[in-house]
């Protein structure tokens, strides 16, 4: 796979927003400052701005939270959502940001949010974009600007990092980070590199990258897919006799399996029916069902629309029973209203029905693997957080782990546990090579991603990570 050169297309139009614009005290960035937002009581106690870059024909929007300790000082990360198409509002109401939903006391209506301390956003500036275009409230402005691939996701990041850099150039001197979570493991490495390429190449203005962090990461897919059978048979999901029975039938490779090898085939197909019921997220968390069979996260929406009664009722009162999905519909509610949108600066008319997800996104999987850029990369001297929760069956730490050993990077500090208030939170191992400092990070019992699932401990050691201190 050729990934082209590193230098960015410059062709960028400008984008003049028709918005008051709002200087910050603690720096002087510009920009259109959210003061307020429906469902929170009163002003937010973090500064939110939000607004659009042009990236040719597409129109990205971004959520920029400006760092709530040292905003001169403090570092900068990009980040943004896998899927593809998953909106990075997700992040930042469920994951890392500094906003949390209040369903456990939803009533029905516009759902009431609150202050979350524990936000990457208390000790970094986070420039948060919905990527790549028609993900979140990211627009085209013209239909053939919406298809889109590994390849184009991955040029249309890096052009709207380096737009909004140009017009913000007080954040040039700032130590810079990039990172994506989950399918944008491929894309966010392939920005990584081409900005790299861009520096060494002497493009202007240079971007100040220190490094990169990755949550649960999918690097490549032939290795995600066998890791899967590895992590099930190690947490004891599959037995012995059916993992060794496919593991010799299929020659240790389960990517597309087909009819033409049948023994092979046919074992998998057991692995699979042992593994249907497993919340692949999270396999300690229940699958979570609807009312109706097949009844996807869409039309669950739809009903809560039309029925808020019934999700009201259908909330668990039993904690043993919590379903992650009832949370998810807040999201719908909640940046589809008109009042939310309008605070948000968003344009009018541009997107019609906001998804958590878009799954209807026209998008080509055209990258198999970043591996080798990593290789590229761990020559480069830059800092690597790379995390994973270990109940994650959809991008499970052994296949992370494996490629992370494939990079044949030295260790300098071996296997360890790292803690949380005197607890195991998870293992770390540090590798170092040619001033490249790699750092890997179980989340003792997370999912799929991390931090949505153990948010404070996440913090604590992407905190640890960015301003160098070991986890």
């Amino acid at each position: 796979m050729a990934f082209g050169s590193g230098n960015t297309p410059m062709n960028w139009v400008c984008l003049h927003l028709l918005l008051p614009l709002v200087c910050s005290v603690s720096s002087v960035l510009c920009g259109t400052l959210v003061k307020s937002i429906p469902g929170f009581d009163g002003d937010l106690p973090f500064k939110l701005y939000t607004g659009y870059v042009s990236v040719g024909g597409s129109e990205m929007f971004y959520y920029f939270i400006e760092s709530e300790g040292n905003p001169k000082e403090d570092p900068l990360l990009l980040w943004y959502s896998g899927g593809p198409g998953c909106s990075v509002l997700s992040g930042i109401i469920y994951e890392n940001g500094p906003l949390v939903f209040n369903y456990t006391g939803y009533e029905g209506g516009l759902p009431s949010t609150y202050y979350y301390p524990y936000s990457w956003t208390k000790t970094a500036s986070v420039l948060f974009v919905d990527a790549p275009v028609g993900t979140g409230f990211s627009y085209a402005t013209s239909a053939d600007e919406y298809p889109s691939s590994d390849l184009k996701a991955a040029a249309q990041v890096t052009g709207f990092l380096r737009k909004w850099m140009e017009e913000h150039p007080e954040f040039l001197k700032l130590q810079l980070f990039i990172g994506g979570d989950s399918y944008a493991g491929l894309t966010a490495t392939m920005v990584v590199k081409y900005v790299v390429d861009d520096n060494d190449a002497g493009v202007l203005p240079r971007l100040n990258l220190k490094g990169y962090v990755l949550g649960c990461p999918l690097t490549d897919q032939a290795l995600n897919a066998n890791s899967k059978y590895v992590f099930s048979h190690r947490m004891g999901l599959i037995s012995d006799e059916l993992y060794q029975a496919a593991k010799e039938s299929c020659n240790s490779s389960f990517y597309e399996v087909t009819t033409s090898e049948p023994e092979c085939y046919e074992n998998t197909q057991l692995i699979a029916k042992q593994l249907k019921d497993i919340n692949k997220l999270c396999i300690l968390e229940p699958k979570c069902t609807w009312a109706s069979p097949g009844q996807d996260e869409e039309t669950a929406r739809r009903f809560l629309y039309e029925n808020p009664g019934e999700f009201i009722r259908s909330l668990p009162k039993d904690p043993e029973y919590y379903c992650r999905n009832f949370g998810y519909m807040l999201a719908y509610v909640w940046a589809n209203d008109g009042s939310v949108q309008k605070a948000l600066n968003v344009r009018e008319g541009t997107v019609l029905d906001w998804k958590r997800c878009n799954k209807s996104l026209s998008y080509t999987k055209n990258v198999d693997s970043v591996i080798d850029i990593h290789k590229y990369l761990s020559t480069k001297g830059l800092q690597a957080l790379i995390f994973a929760g270990d109940h994650d069956l959809t991008v499970p730490n052994t296949g992370t782990e494996k490629w992370i050993r494939d990079l044949d990077l030295p260790v300098v500090n071996d296997w360890r546990p790292w803690l949380v208030d005197g607890q195991i939170a998870g293992y770390t191992v540090k590798y170092s090579s040619n001033g490249h400092r790699l750092t890997y990070a179980t989340v003792k019992g997370a999912g799929h991603s991390a931090p949505e699932y153990k948010r404070r401990e996440c913090y604590l050691m992407f905190d640890r990570f960015i301003h160098y201190y070991p986890i």
